[in-house]
């Protein structure tokens, strides 16, 4: 993990100037590594995009990782048919190194890039880079987990992604939905500060300059996309998820040790202090782990000899399920008081029944394997199926681990009591209350200008003349529009001829 000083301080966030028209605004990077096929037909349908909807100047970099085909030839032509394309070669692998490399190269205020495959449609570009033009975010990204996203991909890949922002909400507390959608964008003035401290140079660039520019109070603002995926993705599924999950693990453990230097990161006082508002890594979190390794361990020991006891007197999945179930009460349980620390009996009903929920998926895992070996082979040998409920119970683990942490043991916040608040609500009442008082003190001087009674007609006034209601009214008050809800002059009858007045003295 980079610990070297960052350049600087992060700007505060003010939206961009205009420029000359022959400045670029946006530099969008195309980062590929042997994409002969699909590299021209992107950058003209990325090209044609941008000079119809985009409003400001800008420009397309094609970022050619090592390719061994004929990718840099058609990167060359494009740059020269085209003024605003231009190409970068770069003689080593990883998409995270071209990134850096172009960013840190170029003058464009707003940096972005994209897939070479676009997968997601061109037309969220606007959308994700706006908000850093007028100054609003930091960074941006493009999310096909949100709920307005429209999506079409295969099962597999789903499973995959979703699983992986799983782990990364529950071991960094990540909040942002999609760390893997190539769709993103910085401020070329943060990335000066930010992408310094970046240490990945492949797949995981990403998620670890999200994680960190969230840890630093950056603001990231998400848009939901509409994505098709690629069927000739030339990416590695099981290569990329193993660096993945090992570079979770490497920021995990930097953040909990605090050797990432982010307070340097701080912007100026008065930016928006909100934007900090953010849990630290959970306290803990390495014991946890290891406390999680020890009790798993001894449980899975434990789960194999009890297998083995039920084997002698029951099928396959009646002693699976038997084992499993009382394994889990005890992992449960020892998970609760030597991993969480979580002593005394209160809850410990809720935690056994919210670790049967765990067990439940572990035992759909496990069952799942010894069915699909039973239908590999008529009469599996016993060592062979310890192999394979050890696989899937290893599989089960990880999301055991996650599921108690931020499930059935969540950390524990330090929240303010409940009642502590009510004295201060209280005391706005009290002075509304006594503005009551002022209030009422209005309406007599309202109703005087209101009597039931009427002027007298044209005809002379004498004692003993009645007044009638076909007179002439007095001049309409102007501040009784309308009656105030609840004003006793409200609830008066009209006067009919012949009425008195009830409150005249005479």
């Amino acid at each position: 993990m980079r610990t070297d000083s960052s350049p600087g301080t992060l700007p505060a966030r003010e939206h961009l100037p205009a420029t000359d028209a022959g400045t670029p605004v946006l530099d969008v990077v195309i980062p590929v590594y042997n994409e002969e096929k699909d590299l021209r037909p992107c950058v003209l349908r990325l090209h044609e995009h941008l000079t119809l909807t985009f409003p400001y100047a800008f420009r397309i970099t094609i970022a050619d990782n090592a390719s061994t085909d004929s990718t840099p030839q058609v990167a060359a032509r494009l740059a020269a048919q085209i003024p605003e394309v231009g190409s970068f070669r770069l003689e080593q692998k990883g998409r995270g190194r071209a990134l850096r490399t172009v960013w840190a190269a170029s003058e464009a205020p707003v940096l972005a890039y994209m897939d070479v495959d676009l997968s997601t449609d061109l037309n969220a570009l606007l959308p994700l880079v706006a908000p850093l033009i007028s100054g609003h975010s930091d960074l941006a990204i493009g999310s096909r987990l949100n709920r307005s996203s429209r999506v079409v991909r295969g099962a597999k890949r789903e499973f995959i992604s979703r699983t992986y922002n799983l782990i990364l909400r529950g071991s960094l507390q990540a909040r942002f939905s999609d760390a893997q959608c190539g769709f993103k964008a910085i401020r070329s003035d943060v990335a000066r500060v930010l992408l310094p401290l970046v240490e990945d140079t492949g797949w995981f660039f990403d998620t670890e300059m999200l994680v960190l520019a969230e840890r630093a109070g950056l603001r990231i603002h998400e848009v939901p996309v509409d994505w098709v995926d690629d069927p000739d993705s030339t990416v590695h599924i099981v290569k990329t998820a193993t660096d993945d999950l090992k570079g979770v693990w490497r920021v995990g453990k930097a953040l909990a040790t605090g050797s990432l230097p982010l307070d340097r990161l701080g912007r100026p006082f008065g930016d928006d202090p909100r934007d900090r508002e953010i849990q630290d890594v959970p306290k803990g979190l390495a014991r946890q782990l290891v406390g999680f390794c020890v009790v798993g361990a001894l449980s899975t020991l434990f789960y194999l000899l009890l297998y083995s006891a039920f084997r002698q007197f029951s099928g396959s999945q009646i002693a699976n399920a038997l084992a499993l179930l009382v394994s889990a009460v005890a992992n449960t349980a020892a998970n609760r008081r030597l991993t969480f620390g979580v002593r005394g009996p209160g809850g410990a009903v809720r935690h056994q029944a919210q670790g049967l929920v765990v067990f439940g998926i572990g035992l759909a895992l496990t069952s799942g394997s010894l069915a699909a070996l039973s239908a590999a082979t008529s009469s599996p040998a016993h060592s062979t199926e310890l192999a394979v409920l050890i696989a899937a119970n290893l599989a089960a683990t990880v999301l055991r681990f996650l599921l108690f942490r931020a499930w059935v043991f969540p950390e524990r916040r330090d929240e303010q009591p409940i009642a502590q608040p009510y004295p201060a609500t209280a005391e706005p009442y009290r002075v509304t209350a006594q503005q009551y008082p002022v209030t009422t003190q209005q309406y007599p001087a309202t109703a005087q200008q209101y009597p039931v009674t009427v002027e007298p007609t044209t005809e002379p006034y004498s004692a003993g003349t009645q007044r009638h209601a076909s007179a002439q009214p007095y001049p309409p008050a102007q501040p009784y529009q309308q009656p105030w809800p609840g004003d006793a002059t409200a609830r008066l009858q009209p006067v009919r001829p012949g009425d008195t007045d009830p409150r005249d003295p005479r």
